[in-house]
């Protein structure tokens, strides 16, 4: 590698008549000072409290977290509050986490999802940030119960998995599925924490393909049909020494009369319906259950004087006696509204006693595999006009067997790496099979390649494939701001998992970092970046037009190829001490505009990305040679090349000056040694190396040989002598 020296100073520079040499230093002391939005992080909560709608409020922090109450128009306990930055601070492709509000009710259903801050470059200022906050409004009424993937336009949903598939947004697949699995691992903190009635997954329904013929006496014996029984003399002890101890005269003289006898089962599972129904009833519950499919039905019939609802009672409503709650959170009861009549084989007393047939919603989180307590309420009056009413509640656990129903989520949710590889499986085969191709050509047959006559028309093919495929179709534009990010997890010791999120990009990293060992910088700088690829098309361009060429002296070229690690220098300097500007100082790169947002963008960014492209038609890759900070860590990465792979001759340089003059990058010294940190892998040189019409050495050898003259020796980078 050749000896960094230092570069001009800006006044120097200022004086030159060549605007082309002032050009690129003022575009990056313009972009770095240009990163000037300062970005929220938390929010406070007189602002939260903006967020959260009539007639909802925000209530008192509940948590060390940021957790809030949310209050309903009345003042009472409906739900939760929370930022996601406290609790899941995942960090996004600029290495700031994304910060959203989730507002849950206490049955784990989002009320609203909003974006508060981020620093997503794509959204900041790409694509615009209406895409992403359209994204989040997809959760409103879905429960963390549901199995959520992030669906995109490389991928489908509605497969018939149970699965709910969220709408991706294009171009920024990797950012919408980090902002995904930070809302589920906030969630579902809170869910653990506060909500512990609430399922972290889907919940259990009966099983269809478990039909078993069980008879009465098995209901029983099983547990499945449950009775539970309550005293008079029991009801008055819980009564006792209350203004209403005498109020139940009848509780006083038949103390050991049932006062409550309660009959409890649950009807999903057909088997133990088929056993306690009589076949019109039978009938009458399976077509409301293929219209009620999340709805699970509850059988209670009560046979002595408690009774199941109050004269009051409404039908299709809540009953106002019986209640029901599981790991300590309420079940939402309601009225079936069917007429039940029982199996033949049930005793009398159950014929005799009242019927009814809840239904409560699984998605609400009951778990009908799992214990769960309903109780009565026993309920007094006291006094004649205007009477004091007491109750008491009289509760027992009921349980049905867990072999009568299944789970969905019995298949395991795939990783968001898993996800993002089902997602694109399509894109990333093609691309696998490209690199597959390319890789052992250049490795293998690079000289044959490089001779051959229709080399340049293959090499503008690949490029086209590159700029079309990997870059707009695929958005596999490398960028700095992924080692950036990488930069600022290190220091702020967090996970490097976003990088997974995007396993099309994470393939050509692959890719270039294998090139560094056996090309260095030169098989992405010149063959799979989609910014160069149509730099080089504005090159051919330029001179299809025949512009003028602009090419600065050797003595600029190589002060001015120092440009981009100023610009990486500055780009670091703002990860370290400022990280919220990064975004903005980022956009040095225009490879957003140009590949990402296929120029749709605000017109100062397109007008950046085509000066460069207008400049390359004259100027040939100026901004890659001279102020690409991606391609100064590419140059640095190409320090782990192992092998010269571009063939040398003892006359390279001394005295064949040739392939010095004919490189469009610079990279050939007058020694003749190649600089492998600004080779491009265009394989020019290696093309007049192997071509006896245009090396010199060459030359020279055919014409001896002709007139019968001893040849001149020739060598290859192996033999010693042979310049670096």
């Amino acid at each position: 590698m050749v000896a960094f020296r230092k570069p001009a100073g800006l006044h120097t520079l200022l004086r030159m008549k060549d605007p082309f040499r002032i050009a690129a230093p003022l575009v990056t002391l313009f972009w770095l000072l240009s990163a000037l939005v300062v970005r929220g992080e938390i929010i406070d909560p007189e602002t939260l409290s903006e967020h959260v709608f009539a007639p909802m409020s925000l209530g008192e922090q509940i948590s060390e977290d940021g957790v809030y109450e949310l209050l309903n128009s009345g003042g009472a306990h409906a739900g939760y509050v929370f930022q996601t930055e406290p609790m899941a601070a995942l960090p996004g492709f600029s290495g700031a986490p994304i910060n959203v509000l989730v507002v849950l009710d206490l049955e784990g259903r989002f009320i609203d999802v909003q974006l508060l801050t981020h620093n997503e470059p794509i959204f900041v200022s790409g694509l615009g940030e209406a895409p992403f906050h359209a994204f989040f409004e997809q959760y409103e009424g879905l429960s963390i119960s549901d199995s959520m993937v992030v669906g995109t336009p490389y991928g489908g949903g509605g497969d018939g998995s149970g699965l709910v598939y969220l709408d991706g947004v294009t171009k920024a697949t990797a950012s919408v599925r980090i902002a995904h699995e930070t809302i589920l691992a906030a969630a579902l903190q809170v869910a653990r924490e506060k909500m512990g009635g609430v399922a972290a997954g889907p919940p259990a329904y009966p099983n269809p393909e478990v039909d078993e013929a069980l008879s009465f006496d098995d209901l029983l014996s099983e547990g499945l049909l449950q009775r539970f029984t309550v005293t008079n003399g029991e009801v008055q002890a819980k009564f006792a020494d209350t203004v209403w101890d005498d109020d139940d005269p009848e509780a006083l003289d038949y103390p050991d009369e049932p006062y409550l006898d309660l009959w409890i089962a649950d009807l999903g599972p057909r088997s133990i319906a088929r056993a306690i129904l009589s076949e019109d009833t039978l009938e009458e519950l399976d077509a409301f259950m293929e219209i009620s499919t999340f709805d699970e039905p509850i059988l209670l019939v009560e046979t002595a004087r408690h009774g199941l609802v109050s004269p009051d009672f409404i039908r299709n409503t809540a009953p106002d006696w019986i209640a029901a709650e599981q790991n300590g959170f309420p079940i939402a009861l309601r009225d079936a509204d069917l007429f039940v009549e029982l199996h033949d084989d049930a005793p009398d007393a159950l014929h005799d006693g009242v019927a009814m047939i809840l239904r409560t919603d699984r998605r609400l989180g009951f778990d009908p595999a799992a214990p769960w307590t309903i109780s009565a309420k026993a309920v007094r009056e006291h006094g004649m006009f205007q009477p004091e009413i007491g109750s008491v509640s009289l509760a027992t656990e009921h349980q049905t067997d867990a072999r009568f129903f299944t789970r969905p989520d019995q298949i395991e949710r795939l990783s968001p790496f898993e996800e993002a590889i089902r997602n694109r499986q399509g894109d990333l085969v093609a691309l696998g099979g490209f690199l597959a191709v390319l890789l052992p050509v250049l490795l293998v047959a690079q000289s044959r390649l490089a001779g051959s006559r229709v080399f340049t028309p293959l090499r503008l093919g690949v490029l086209a494939i590159v700029v079309g495929f990997l870059g707009w179709w695929g958005q596999g534009q490398l960028s700095i701001v992924t080692p950036l990010a990488g930069l600022q997890t290190a220091i702020a010791g967090g996970s490097y998992a976003f990088l997974l999120y995007d396993p099309f990009s994470l393939l050509i990293w692959a890719a270039a970092i294998l090139g560094f060992v056996l090309w260095g910088r030169g098989l992405f700088c010149g063959w799979l970046c989609p910014f160069g690829a149509l730099q080089e098309f504005a090159h051919h361009i330029g001179r299809l037009l025949r512009l003028p060429r602009i090419e600065p002296s050797r003595l600029w070229d190589q002060r001015l190829k120092w440009l981009k690690y100023v610009a990486l220098a500055g780009l670091v300097g703002v990860t370290v001490f400022a990280p919220s500007h990064m975004d903005k100082a980022a956009e040095i790169e225009p490879f957003k505009t140009a590949i990402t947002t296929l120029f749709v963008r605000e017109w100062y960014y397109v007008a950046y990305a085509a000066l460069w492209l207008v400049l390359g038609t004259m100027v040939f890759k100026g901004f890659c040679r001279y102020l690409c900070p991606l391609g100064a860590v590419m140059a640095i990465g190409g320090a782990l090349r192992l092998r010269r792979w571009i063939p040398r001759r003892l006359e390279c340089g001394a005295p064949c000056q040739l392939c010095a003059v004919k490189c469009n990058y610079g990279a050939i010294s007058k020694s003749g040694a190649v600089q492998y940190d600004e080779c491009f892998q265009c394989l020019d040189c290696v093309t007049i190396h192997d071509d006896d019409t245009q090396c010199v050495p060459l030359i020279l050898k055919n014409r001896q040989s002709t007139r019968g003259a001893k040849p001149r020796r020739t060598g290859h980078p192996n033999q010693q002598g042979l310049p670096a």
